[in-house]
């Protein structure tokens, strides 16, 4: 069963073949026959547009598809670099531990070689009293 919109259809092309007919025989066209083309005219610009509707939806469509890919590649590539980031982090975070032990045990060692020192520093200015003693007790 055909819609409404189409048996109207069909009727308006009907009745703009019958007034075509007359302007080909060159019969003169009353107000109602103007009409018929006018209107003939009118459904003929909205099949167009409809038409063009159409093919735009398709496109916008498409666009769209295009879109939520590029979007869907984006996300894939934000989550590759969140983990290769988090990655990095993890290897840095490694780093500066390994880092902090050394210096930490640098810093003992230091510490151990700065009371060495010392002590070889009292021996020394032991010795230095020893021998200005003995130079003294020489001398006398």
């Amino acid at each position: 069963m055909a819609d409404a919109s189409s048996i109207a259809y069909d009727a308006l092309k009907m009745a703009v073949e019958h007034v075509l007919g007359k302007i080909r025989e060159g019969k003169k066209l009353s107000t109602e026959d103007v009409l018929i083309l006018y209107l003939g005219t009118i459904v003929s610009d909205l099949k167009e547009i409809r038409t063009e509707i159409a093919r735009l939806d398709s496109r916008i469509d498409e666009t769209n598809k295009r879109i939520d890919q590029t979007n869907q590649r984006i996300d894939d590539i934000v989550k590759t670099l969140s983990a290769r980031i988090d990655e990095t982090n993890r290897r840095i975070d490694e780093t500066n531990k390994r880092i902090d032990d050394l210096a930490k045990s640098l810093t003992a060692q230091i510490g151990e070689v700065n009371k060495r020192i010392d002590a070889v520093q009292i021996t020394l200015l032991e010795i230095q009293k020893l021998l200005i003693e003995l130079v003294k007790t020489r001398q006398q």
